[in-house]
């Protein structure tokens, strides 16, 4: 049975990532950590450590202590906060990433899964349907910062046999946990908005496209990368991962059938740059034919699921307070 460490189980995908996996192997053989102890779902429900990822003594002693041999590192500075911290977000994207690749090297981390983004491409990329092998100028430090990992992944892998495995995550869509600070962001908060105020005020422009997931099809795409045979891993650097594309105005007629009253305007920040400079579909085929990748959730599909577990999730605050 696997020992497995997540580092930034905090996060808006390692929470759920955490829960997940504890499913999977058992709270015992599970250790979340994170540096702080806010997520008080994850720290009470199985092993915790609070961990700082910059520091590769502590995760050296956290691996040691629990004999983990394999690592999902979800530590990030995500994209908007990353432009206002970038050295910040260049030393944690960065740092914690060499600390379980070299520890990997040493024999002692046997697997790692690494998150990469579609941030790593840039407006020089194909933007519809974009290639798994293409153009990648990222604008964004957090773009830059993933760009440079997937080399480094591969690298690690042909030069020192690290079994790394990576997805670039599309924009994550989840009714359990707030987002991070990410350019996507909008694709949630939509949905919190919609149940608690009729209306919102979308920080991107109607029509600005960008691939989409829901949360449970990025958990699956996590664990079944990480379930797959290592020779059906062909690709080290990081896959494409896709579901859905769709616009803010797509989102909002999707809201709508089940809120007829609700009501969208739109004030673009600067988060509409990095957005532009964005794909608006992935080509995700290396993904589905390499480890037999394949998405659940449509547009309607995850609306439907979001409108009614927020509902129920107001609701019952409400009850309470």
């Amino acid at each position: 049975m696997s020992k497995v460490l997540i580092i930034g189980a905090a996060g808006q995908i390692g929470s759920e990532l955490t829960q997940k996996l504890r499913e999977i192997h058992g709270n015992d053989n599970v250790v979340a950590s994170d540096i702080n102890r806010s997520n008080t779902q994850v720290v009470n429900s199985g092993l915790f450590e609070t961990l700082d990822a910059k520091d590769f003594d502590a995760v050296k002693r956290c691996i040691e202590k629990y004999n983990i041999d394999t690592v999902y590192l979800m530590a990030a500075m995500l994209s908007a906060t990353g432009e206002k911290h970038p050295m910040m977000a260049w030393d944690l994207n960065m740092n914690s990433l060499f600390h379980v690749l070299n520890l990997a090297k040493e024999g002692l981390i046997k697997k790692i899964f690494w998150p990469s983004s579609i941030a790593v491409f840039g407006p020089t990329t194909p933007s519809v349907e974009t290639p798994q092998h293409t153009i990648m100028e990222p604008t964004t430090v957090y773009g830059i910062t993933k760009q440079v990992g997937e080399r480094w992944c591969e690298y690690f892998h042909k030069q020192y046999g690290v079994d790394v495995r990576s997805l670039r995550y599309p924009g994550i869509i989840s009714w359990k946990t707030m987002p991070g600070g990410g350019t996507t962001d909008y694709a949630v908060e939509i949905y919190h908005k919609a149940i608690t105020h009729k209306n919102y005020e979308c920080f991107l422009s109607e029509n600005t496209e960008l691939p989409m997931m829901f949360m449970d099809d990025a958990i699956k795409a996590t664990t079944s990368i990480m379930q797959a045979p290592s020779e059906a891993i062909k690709i080290r650097s990081s896959y494409n991962l896709a579901a859905i594309s769709f616009t803010p105005e797509h989102i909002a007629t999707s809201i709508k059938k089940h809120i007829p009253d609700f009501e969208i305007s739109y004030n673009p920040d600067f988060r509409q740059n990095i957005a532009d400079s964005w794909p608006k579909s992935i080509d995700d085929s290396s993904a589905r034919s390499d480890w037999n990748w394949k998405h659940d959730y449509n547009l309607e599909q995850l609306t439907k699921e979001m409108i009614f577990q927020l509902e129920k999730k107001y609701s019952s605050s409400e009850k309470v307070s």
